[in-house]
């Protein structure tokens, strides 16, 4: 597994990248992308409810749904789809294609094999799978190739880099696991935070109050595991005093049937369902 570090620059690509969706996601890997100097000519997007900030980007020179026809030989196309739509959606695309494309999706659970099967030219392919912080820049995306040249492969890299770090396998396997801890991860947290504020609020705690603690201390704890060089397990252990509260908290998180065990079966949880997603 290798990390790729982020793309500062994309004012030097000169092909065309066709965005397919324009959600959250792709949304946000948009945005990055112009952050970092891409000229709006050299991107198309195709987005049956394009919002507004999209319209106003064609005025810069962005192409908006424009006939899949007019768009062959992409240098890139990045597909950011609900997976539940795509055996109707990645065919029609394939008249983008060309031996050179790099095809890059961010769909949950659809495989390398089911993007070859419907797009039936051959080209470049990458399995991606980025999470929400990616809004925000600070999101990591893993991914894993298949018939990409170091070129192709490199380009994928600074595409995905534009909204944070980036990890690279070559199992496609560890996919579904990949989708299940960082893909669905963030809602974990925010259950975290949810929980943290009602049992404030059991505690005694006004509402407004238990919602802001928990809020700022479940962001601050993130950063601070962000910047510190030390494991979480470290940083655990730092704030906890023999005998005191914190330990008293987590004589109940980790107990039998607690928060590891828990975690445990969640994330089983949504890695079979990531794997059912591509049948």
């Amino acid at each position: 597994m290798t990390e790729g570090g982020p793309s500062t620059d994309l004012r030097s690509f000169s092909g065309l990248l066709v965005l397919v969706g324009a959600g959250k996601m792709g949304g946000a890997l948009l945005e990055g992308w112009l952050r970092l100097g891409l000229n709006p000519k050299n991107v198309a997007v195709l987005e049956p409810q394009p919002a507004a900030e999209l319209a106003a980007l064609a005025q810069r020179g962005l192409k908006l749904n424009p006939d899949p026809k007019t768009l062959s030989d992409a240098t890139a196309v990045v597909i950011a789809i609900k997976p539940q739509v795509a055996a109707q959606a990645v065919p029609a695309l394939a008249p983008l294609m060309s031996p050179s494309t790099v095809v890059i999706s961010i769909m949950a659970g659809r495989t390398l094999q089911f993007l070859a099967a419907a797009l039936k030219r051959p080209c470049a392919l990458i399995r991606a799978m980025p999470n929400t912080p990616a809004a925000i820049g600070r999101g990591i995306t893993v991914a894993v190739p298949r018939d990409a040249t170091a070129a192709q492969r490199a380009l994928a890299d600074r595409l995905l880099a534009a909204t944070g770090a980036v990890e690279w396998v070559d199992d496609e396997a560890l996919m579904d696991a990949v989708t299940a801890v960082s893909g669905s991860g963030p809602a974990y947290v925010f259950l975290l935070a949810e929980a943290l504020a009602k049992a404030g609020v059991a505690a005694g705690l006004p509402a407004p109050l238990a919602a802001k603690l928990a809020r700022e201390t479940v962001a601050g704890s993130g950063e601070l595991l962000h910047r510190s060089p030390l494991d979480a397990a470290v940083l655990r252990e730092n704030v906890t005093s023999p005998g005191g509260t914190t330990a008293a908290a987590l004589a109940v998180l980790m107990g039998e049937n607690g928060l590891n065990a828990q975690m445990t079966r969640a994330i089983a949880a949504a890695t079979a369902r990531s794997r059912e997603l591509a049948d």
